[in-house]
């Protein structure tokens, strides 16, 4: 990217939390569509987040709900429709434009994603060792320290990812999210896998970062007990259309079948 593209992108950047500061939306998703081959995953959905609230994105498996997160990083690109990050399309943008919008973007894997190879520490400070290159070795390690000890690791930096447990697996991986201090969090099943005790812990960790850091968040998730618990908002995808959005309650009181079967059996 060159000079000029760089002022541009971090403008826009700036101009799109300008009108945030007004009440607009961080993350805004506008008839959005995508298929692979055949499959329609994808019809025309729509949906905003704004800066301090957490949407919660629930459904079955295989309803789009990974894909969603994809688009709105950037990994894939929508057949129709548009996604905004701080008011800019990223659809029709460069790579290097796209990278600056994504370096504020915090990104949980549904299995943590950690490097294997890597120590917790090492793993956290992946992303400061490529984005922040004017900080020193001990800037760094204070940072790492810093967010370990955010989310209840302090004590396990020098541990491998196969030495630690599920749960703590996804804090090191809300840790290494946060590294780059981002406006938006996106988590995807964060308590996957989880026994209920330390889904709990993460479900509280989440609504503890989020107080602290005040981000638009989006969480994919079909375990609704964790949803109700760290969003603001539900929204209700099958077959490629939201059914529902609202709180927990509006969900409760509908009269649409598919929502009353989704909330019997969840």
């Amino acid at each position: 990217m060159n000079t000029i593209e760089q002022v541009a992108t971090q403008t826009a950047i700036d101009q799109g939390k300008a009108e945030e500061n007004g009440g607009a939306s961080v993350v805004a998703v506008k008839d959005l569509h995508k298929s692979f081959g055949s499959q329609t995953v994808l019809n025309g959905i729509s949906l905003t987040v704004k800066r301090g609230e957490t949407l919660a994105v629930l459904g079955r498996s295989g309803t789009g709900k990974s894909v969603l997160l994809r688009l709105v990083i950037g990994l894939e690109k929508p057949d129709s429709g548009s996604v905004r990050i701080h008011g800019q399309d990223i659809a029709g943008l460069a790579l290097d434009q796209l990278g600056a919008i994504r370096m504020k973007m915090g990104f949980l894997f549904q299995h943590a994603a950690l490097y294997d190879s890597l120590t917790v520490e090492q793993n956290v400070a992946f992303p400061l060792q490529h984005h922040k290159k004017r900080m020193s070795k001990s800037e760094q390690r204070d940072r790492v320290h810093q967010l370990l000890a955010e989310v209840g690791m302090e004590s396990g930096f020098a541990k491998m990812p196969a030495d630690i447990s599920g749960g703590m697996q996804k804090r090191v991986g809300l840790a290494r999210a946060l590294a780059l201090e981002p406006d938006i969090l996106l988590l995807d099943e964060p308590t996957a896998g989880l026994d209920p005790i330390s889904s709990a812990e993460i479900d509280d960790l989440v609504l503890k970062l989020q107080a602290e850091h005040h981000m638009a968040s989006i969480v994919v998730t079909h375990d609704l007990h964790s949803a109700k618990t760290v969003a603001d908002r539900l929204a209700l995808l099958n077959e490629g259309n939201i059914v529902i959005e609202g709180s927990f309650e509006e969900l409760q009181k509908s009269d649409i079948e598919f929502v009353r079967e989704f909330l019997r059996h969840s």
